[in-house]
Formats: structure tokens, C-alpha cells, sequence
């Protein structure tokens, strides 16, 4: 679109319509120190890469290690590497100044990934917990319940099934909202509220719903 020169920058600025795409700027106010803070970044993304591989590799070559606990163990590791690839990769590209700028669909795939991933993660941990109590009960208590194999399965679906359910929204609402050529994400990553706010719209459905989601995911859980 051809912008008359003539117009203020305000004017200018409210014409460039459609969202992105984005600019991910970094950690606000350590700019400066972007590259001393990709050395303890990588290195940890490293470990938690080789280390849940190590786990799932170990748990693959080992019948042993196919009870029910190993594999929600599994079922943690997988939603960790999902959750650290979503987000670490770009945010290095960030601190490396190799490339801040991503789409808005990306933008709107990464922040859904990652936040299902997480969501996934609290469903795992909660699935242990119920695991190894159904473990300690005696066999009188467990007639007529499924077997653990097959409910190790259905957490895993039921899980994945949560975090999407949860996430549809945010990324929905994101998509209704006009945005009016602002770019610049102070974060390393793309994150709901932080995308929210570059639109020029009606944003309280977001702050809601993430409010909303924020205080009873972790009650409900």
C-alpha cells in the first residue's frame, strides 16, 4: 500500500494493516548482554536435550522399563523436548542476532505449542501422582478398574486433548483482533498476552480468558 508522505506518522502507522510480521527484540534491558546470556541458554537446552534422549533411549532398549510409571516418565520427557524446542531454537536466533523476525501464523503455532506442551506436562506429573497411589492400594480396591497400561494411553490422549482444548482460544481470539503495524515483541519467544497487546482492538476477551485460564488450570488440576 502506497502511504501519502503527507500524513503523520500517527496516521501512517494506524493505515499498515495486517498482523506481522513480528520482531522479537529480547530480553528487555539486557540487550547489551544478549550473547553472554546464549552461553547458559545453550548449554542448558543442550543438557535437557542429550538428557531426555539419554531417558527415552534407555526406556526403548530396556523391557524393564515399560511399566506404567516408565512410560508416564516417558510421556514427561516427550512434553519437555516439545516444550524447550518450541521456544529455544528462536529465542537463541534472538541472542545471537541471527533472526528476530517471524510470521505471524508462526508466531501464533509457536506460542500454541508450547503453551499445550506445558499444559501436557502438569496432566503428566498429575498422572504419576494418581499412578503411584493406585500402585500402593491393595488388589481388593482395584476390581473392575481399567488396567494401567491402557491408562497410561488414555492420559496421554486426555493430556494432549486438555492442552488443545485450553489453547484453541487464546489463538482464536488472537486471530480476531486487528493489528495496526506494530512489531516489536520484547520477549525471545511468542507468548499470548505479549502478542495481544500489539493489536489496536478490543483485547479484553484476552486479558480475561488468560486471567481465567491462568488461576484455574493449576486449581482444576
Amino acid at each position: 500500500m502506497q502511504l501519502d508522505p503527507a500524513l503523520p506518522a500517527l496516521n501512517q502507522t494506524v493505515l499498515i494493516s495486517g498482523p506481522g510480521p513480528f520482531v522479537l527484540l529480547g530480553v528487555p534491558g539486557l540487550v547489551a548482554l544478549h550473547a553472554w546470556l546464549s552461553v547458559p541458554v545453550f548449554l542448558l537446552y543442550m543438557a535437557a536435550l542429550a538428557g531426555n534422549a539419554l531417558l527415552l533411549g534407555r526406556a526403548a532398549a530396556d523391557k524393564a522399563l515399560r511399566a506404567p510409571m516408565y512410560q508416564l516418565l516417558g510421556l514427561l520427557v516427550a512434553t519437555d523436548l516439545v516444550l524447550a524446542t518450541s521456544t529455544v531454537p528462536k529465542a537463541l536466533a534472538v541472542l545471537w542476532s541471527l533472526s528476530g523476525e517471524i510470521s505471524f501464523e508462526a508466531c501464533l503455532a509457536q506460542l500454541f505449542v508450547a503453551h499445550v506442551a506445558f499444559i501436557a506436562e502438569s496432566s503428566a506429573l498429575l498422572a504419576m501422582a494418581v499412578d503411584h497411589y493406585v500402585a500402593i492400594l491393595p488388589a481388593s480396591a482395584l476390581q473392575g478398574t481399567p488396567d494401567r497400561y491402557s491408562v497410561v494411553g488414555i492420559v496421554a490422549v486426555a493430556a494432549v486433548t486438555h492442552g488443545a482444548c485450553v489453547m484453541a482460544t487464546p489463538v482464536a481470539l488472537l486471530q480476531r483482533l486487528p493489528y495496526c503495524g506494530q512489531q516489536a515483541l520484547p520477549h525471545t519467544y511468542c507468548e499470548h498476552m505479549g502478542v495481544a497487546r500489539l493489536a489496536c482492538g478490543d483485547m479484553r476477551p484476552n486479558i480475561w480468558y488468560g486471567l481465567a485460564t491462568t488461576l484455574l488450570s493449576p486449581v482444576l488440576t
